[in-house]
């Protein structure tokens, strides 16, 4: 069976991605075609990037916290990334997660839940430019959602109803994707065995 992650998008202290990142895992988690597990980047305590050579060209990480992170991407098959929307972009810490590793992403699927004052689509769309580099293929169904009708007083939260449907075509298509794209790995890793 496939792996799914679903990759919170913030490590604020303050953050409300948690209970988004919650309510996917627990829609995801009636489904019998997939196993889904929440992963917080704020675990692994990840530094700012600041490595002396970019992880495409080397994955000899300097900073022990990215092996941890290494091994749990890795281990996946698909992701569902819940990304908040600052200044029209994703968090730098979502940005760092992502730059630290670069193998471990590739043919791999992702879906995108936002949130922000203008449903963070620019924030989506930033991540999905950003995960064309390590190969990972994003589905075209996603979820955003506003600050102003999904949460109330922007710090509980609280969808609309007609969220689960887009969450349940954007999952239909990461576990199809994650599925399709688990042979070409395969077909990866042989060749390179070789």
């Amino acid at each position: 069976m496939i792996k799914i992650g679903i990759l919170t998008g913030s490590t604020r202290d303050s953050r409300v991605n948690l209970q988004v990142a919650d309510w996917v895992k627990s829609i995801a988690d009636k489904r019998t075609d997939a196993e889904f597990e929440l992963i917080d980047i704020k675990d692994f305590n990840l530094p700012k990037f600041n490595e002396p050579i970019p992880a495409i060209m080397s994955q000899d990480y300097q900073a022990p916290e990215a092996h941890a992170w290494s091994e749990k991407i890795s281990s996946l098959d698909g992701f569902i990334f819940v990304t908040p929307e600052y200044n029209k972009a994703i968090t730098s810490g979502l940005k760092d997660a992502i730059d630290y590793l670069y193998v471990e992403w590739n043919h791999k699927a992702a879906g995108i839940v936002s949130y922000g004052s203008t449903l963070g689509v620019t924030a989506a769309n930033d991540l999905r430019l950003i995960l064309t580099v390590p190969k990972v293929a994003t589905v075209g169904p996603s979820v955003a959602m506003s600050l102003f009708t999904d949460f109330q007083d922007m710090s509980r939260f609280n969808p609309a109803p007609f969220h689960e449907d887009s969450l349940h075509k954007t999952i239909d298509d990461v576990v199809a994707w994650s599925t399709a794209l688990k042979g070409i790995r395969q077909k990866d890793s042989e060749l390179q065995t070789v």
